[in-house]
């Protein structure tokens, strides 16, 4: 069986950047923001759904799904959000589940932004790795990458697990609230402990 390790964290901690360093490592990375990019781009198997749904306003011009407008809708109506997510999470979990059995890696890095709040997700994982800052950074950080203004990364924020609930959950904790460079020792020890890990998990 496939070792995997469920990496999360709050928007902004610093996810993909830590998901990063361990690809560079030899580890499998499956995403789901990844793959729900996929699902929702130009071609995207969802798009025919999503434009169903929300219709063609929620349809970008180069026919993608429009991101802003429908954060904006599932934000506002939670009955949306129930939609998108009934449309989404399903498509998802069957291509991240066919991602995880064709890797070829020592383990698998699988990031789910809601692993806490997602019990499926968590037991498909054999350890939680939370990549946590304080949120003050978590601002900071998703304004300058996206533009979006301090509240409304706040209220993203604000309908995700608690920090204290994540860091509750984690199996191994990598703090991120410095430069980039200070996550790359915490993820090389980890990296290595994941490898004996999985050695071990494959000889039982």
């Amino acid at each position: 069986m496939t070792y995997v390790i469920g990496l999360t964290g709050g928007i902004g901690s610093g996810k993909s950047a830590v998901a990063d360093q361990f690809a560079s490592l030899g580890a499998a990375i499956v995403d789901t923001d990844v793959i729900a990019h996929g699902l929702t781009r130009t071609g995207g198997a969802a798009i025919p759904k999503v434009r169903e749904l929300f219709g063609e306003s929620a349809i970008s011009a180069d026919g993608a799904m429009d991101r802003k407008r429908v954060r904006e809708l599932v934000f506002s109506d939670p009955a949306a959000k129930k939609k998108l997510e009934g449309l989404l999470h399903p498509m998802i979990r069957t291509e991240s589940q066919r991602q995880i059995a064709a890797a070829n890696a020592p383990y698998v890095v699988h990031v789910v932004p809601l692993l806490v709040e997602s019990p499926d997700y968590k037991s498909r994982v054999q350890r939680v790795l939370v990549v946590d800052c304080e949120e003050s950074v978590q601002v900071e950080r998703v304004h300058l990458r996206s533009g979006l203004a301090a509240d409304e990364v706040r209220r993203i924020i604000g309908a995700q697990a608690p920090r204290a609930t994540r860091l509750a959950a984690a199996d191994d904790v990598i703090d991120n609230s410095g430069p980039l460079a200070a996550i790359e020792p915490q993820v090389r020890a980890l990296h290595e402990r994941y490898v004996s890990l999985s050695r071990e998990a494959a000889t039982t």
